[in-house]
């Protein structure tokens, strides 16, 4: 259950990182109280007290995140990760120091730790780039630059493995800088110094700036107090200050903005779904057709969208369109699709000629070069003929002598797309207990954790398995077999569809 409420595996994977780190740090204390390890380590239990305060604080902020989604709260979880690792490496540091004859392990925990720093001022940038949105040349160089600088910087300290370049340690776990020690630096003074430039640069609140500046001068100012000692936990729980200053300055800020931008988009998206027709039946006095729909956006707010309307009284018009894009672009270039269409369905043309017409209309300053896929039919209640003009949109299925198949019609260039485009009607005739199902996209293309399609196949097939059932258990039907195949991948797209039972002029 707790997987399905999750949209991404890899934000568990992240809380049972920080948890283990937390027990890990945990767990290392009660060794350090064994009296043949308390002699060795009593001067370092400060710093152990650090490590599993931070381990344990790494996790709470991490469990305080998991809900929130974009990319900002993905590289601040990536950043916790990255320091409660830190917190866990440098306790077993500690643990292998002037431990005799185990050299060889308190190398490599020097060696992950040094790691875990160019890790942790990457993913430190990464972070501060989303959340306060960095621009400009310098930007630009240093997204191409730091991966580089970070690789380079990365081959300098696993040299350490074949000659001591930087650092040294001895069969016993003592560690001695080298004289050229500055050079496993260069990585992390360049990025901190690009980042502290692009942070005052960027255009947001004293107070942001001020709390990311923090990750980089708090430690600064620690390491220059403890005289560049390697390792100092205390280094270390400058950061998890920072962590927690930004936290409740950047990140809390940023996600009450978005939930005040969330909730706009929550009212948006029931203007937008009242504008649709919702209501079922449609037309309770009409009993020569029935018809359902339905249209379920990926975001809050979409760009597919349904509509019918009579235009006599014997005349019904079905529209299903799906505007390219997502969100709000979308769904605004929708709103004005359909009360184009919608305005010159009522004129009485016919539906190549309303496609033609709003073709021509959409054409028009259509700065964002947005366009629309369309299928328009304007139903015949008496004789159950049925004009249809397509724009570019999915094939229709229709259901007659007991079964469901694709109506494979002739299609024109989308709506929006280029100027002069002439529409051509074809026409289908309906009889009695015939159906026909139009639907956007977002059903054939909708993809499991798998990346596979649901494709038309298995649509037809959902469909057939309706059988003679109504326009709204059909829906049902093909939504629940799109569920099922699904599973718990995330939307993808938009995903509308509409049945149309024609029943007959003499019911």
């Amino acid at each position: 259950m707790m997987l399905k409420k999750l949209k991404n595996h890899s934000v568990l994977l992240g809380l049972i990182v920080t948890a283990a780190s937390m027990l890990v740090c945990f767990a290392l204390t009660w060794i350090f109280f064994r009296e043949d390890v308390f002699v060795r380590m009593q001067k370092y239990l400060f710093d152990c007290g650090v490590d599993v305060m931070g381990a344990f604080t790494c996790a709470a902020l991490y469990y305080g995140t998991m809900k929130q989604e974009g990319e900002g709260a993905k590289a601040f979880r990536t950043l916790t990760v990255m320091v409660s690792a830190s917190f866990v490496v440098n306790a077993l540091m500690y643990y292998t120091i002037s431990l005799p004859g185990k050299g060889g392990y308190s190398f490599a925990f020097v060696m992950l730790s040094k790691l875990l720093d160019l890790a942790m001022i990457y993913f430190f940038y990464q972070y501060v780039k989303i959340t306060l949105d960095f621009r400009g040349k310098l930007a630009r160089w240093a997204d191409k630059g730091l991966p580089v600088l970070l690789s380079l910087q990365t081959l300098i300290i696993l040299f350490n493995i074949i000659y001591p370049i930087t650092f040294m340690v001895d069969v016993n776990g003592n560690y001695q800088s080298t004289g050229f020690f500055i050079a496993e630096d260069v990585f992390l003074i360049i990025s901190s110094v690009i980042a502290t430039i692009l942070i005052i640069r960027s255009q947001n609140p004293r107070n942001q700036k001020a709390a990311a500046l923090t990750f980089i001068f708090l430690p600064l100012m620690n390491y220059v107090m403890t005289l560049g000692e390697f390792g100092n936990a205390s280094n270390y729980g400058m950061i998890l200050m920072s962590l927690i200053v930004m936290y409740c300055i950047i990140f809390n800020y940023n996600s009450s903005k978005l939930s005040s931008t969330q909730a706009e988009l929550g009212v948006a998206r029931e203007i937008q779904a009242s504008m649709l027709p919702s209501i079922f039946p449609a037309f309770p006095n009409r009993d020569e057709f029935d018809l359902c729909a339905s249209m379920d956006p990926a975001k809050e707010v979409g760009g597919d969208f349904y509509d019918f309307f009579m235009i006599d009284d014997d005349h019904l018009a079905v529209v299903i369109a799906d505007v390219s894009g997502k969100g709000v672009p979308a769904a605004l270039f929708m709103m004005i699709s359909r009360t184009i269409i919608q305005n010159f369905a009522t004129l009485g043309i016919s539906a190549a000629e309303i496609l033609n017409k709003a073709n021509a209309s959409l054409c028009t300053q259509n700065k964002m070069e947005m366009f629309v896929t369309a299928w328009i039919g304007i139903l015949e209640l008496s004789t159950g003929r049925m004009t249809c003009a397509n724009a570019g949109h999915e094939y229709p299925a229709i259901y007659r002598n007991g079964k469901f198949s694709l109506f494979k019609d002739r299609h024109g260039f989308v709506l929006g797309g280029m100027e002069g485009l002439r529409y051509r009607d074809y026409e289908i005739l309906l009889r009695k207990g015939d159906k026909i199902f139009v639907y956007t996209d977002g059903v054939p293309e909708a993809k499991n954790v798998n990346s596979e399609m649901f494709g038309t196949d298995r649509m037809i097939a959902a469909l057939n398995t309706a059988g003679t059932a109504d326009p709204k258990e059909t829906l049902r039907i093909v939504r629940a077999s799109v569920d099922e195949f699904v599973g718990v991948a995330k939307q993808f797209d938009d995903l509308t569809m509409l049945c149309l039972e024609y029943r007959g002029a003499d019911v």
